[in-house]
């Protein structure tokens, strides 16, 4: 674990979250290469991991949308027919559920100009280009926007916040199709590359995705060579076969070649914890140059492999030049990242334990001999 100035080239050497979700104000003044979250559940673990991927997307409506899906998080109006018609519930992204004009999200390094700054914005803000993606829509009652701004770019997303209960036929058709097209991210800036993992076991779909990017490469035999911590030297090959034209959900599927077997077997067949390393190589892989944030990274893996778990975490991360955020409620995982990184002198891992105050979450950190110390010695550090 290196305590040096090795963070001065990372996306995120520190990060300050204001508003967002769960987490009123939180300020961490330091990241590192690999960045390992402990703390009592609601905390904010999975807030932290959620706004590092609104922030490395500039915060995209794809993002935005794929958040709120996963916590089935939407917002219903009536049609003409008074069916329930749902909308992405974007109010359930500020802190306190409180989507009002002068509350917005800030997301980014401490004391920057790079952070993104969510807001609510009604049509008096409106400038007369940005009218022309509400045309038609502005005539409605309590319509709002989200206005998200990066840098010097600023845009809207036609996605409209109604405090009614009836939305008229007109701007419902108006809506779902600025949704489909999504003309208003044209000219927003290049987001940064971010992959996301767990807390569940990688789906055959999301491993054969991060499999094709990697096949016949450097990567592929670090990935094989990852699978190895769990499975031992009887791993010889992995493919993925099937047809991504079919609709069925094991369409694709990971198979495994191994010395003691005439035929290859299923990766999901070696257990939880053989899927859940190889989709991390893979993750790391795909995320170069970007992120990867990972939810409950223990889930899986036994605790006698991870520090090697976490050792191939780390070295892949300098490698690929990926910054990891990573979540935990494991001691086996808190001391496996502690022996790993006090192994690992070059690469920068950090550890930190959040808190609940009254009004904002606040980060712990951990000095190298503080977390070497403890694992050595089982101090409670979760």
């Amino acid at each position: 674990m290196s305590n040096g100035s090795g963070s001065s080239g990372l996306h995120l050497p520190d990060l300050s979250i204001t508003g967002f979700r769960g987490i009123k104000c939180l300020s961490i003044p330091r990241l590192g290469h690999v960045t390992l979250l402990a703390g009592r559940n609601g905390v904010g673990k999975t807030t932290v991991l959620e706004a590092v991927r609104v922030y490395a997307a500039r915060g995209r409506s794809a993002v935005l949308n794929a958040l709120l899906e996963q916590r089935e998080e939407f917002s219903s109006a009536l049609d003409e027919d008074h069916d329930a018609v749902d909308f992405p519930d974007f109010t359930a992204l500020f802190y306190g559920r409180k989507a009002e004009r002068d509350q917005a999200i800030s997301i980014g390094p401490s004391g920057s100009t790079d952070n993104i700054r969510i807001a609510v914005s009604p049509p008096s803000d409106w400038q007369p280009e940005q009218m022309d993606l509400f045309a038609g829509l502005a005539a409605d009652s309590n319509l709002r926007a989200l206005k998200i701004v990066f840098q010097e770019h600023e845009r809207l997303l036609p996605w409209v916040i109604t405090q009614d209960d009836f939305i008229t036929p007109q701007t419902r058709r108006q809506l779902l199709t600025r949704l489909r097209h999504r003309q208003f991210e044209e000219g927003a800036p290049s987001p940064v590359e971010c992959g996301s993992l767990g807390p569940g076991i990688p789906s055959n779909q999301l491993l054969a995705k991060l499999w094709d990017k990697v096949a016949l490469t450097e990567d592929e035999d670090r990935a094989i060579e990852a699978l190895r911590l769990v499975q031992g030297n009887g791993i010889e090959r992995v493919a993925v076969v099937g047809d991504h034209r079919s609709h069925y959900s094991r369409a694709r599927r990971t198979v495994v070649k191994l010395s003691d077997q005439p035929s290859p077997v299923p990766l999901k067949s070696l257990g939880d914890g053989a899927t859940r390393v190889f989709g991390v190589a893979l993750a790391l892989a795909n995320s170069r140059n970007g992120f990867l944030v990972i939810d409950e990274a223990e889930n899986g893996i036994h605790h006698s492999i991870q520090q090697d778990f976490w050792h191939m975490i780390l070295r892949t991360a300098s490698r690929n030049n990926v910054q990891v955020l990573a979540t935990t409620h494991s001691w086996d995982c808190v001391t496996g990242f502690a022996r790993a990184s006090h192994k690992l002198e070059d690469v920068e891992g950090v550890l930190l334990r959040l808190e609940r105050g009254t009004d904002e979450v606040r980060a712990v950190e951990y000095s190298e001999d503080d977390l070497y110390i403890a694992s050595d010695q089982h101090i409670e550090v979760r």
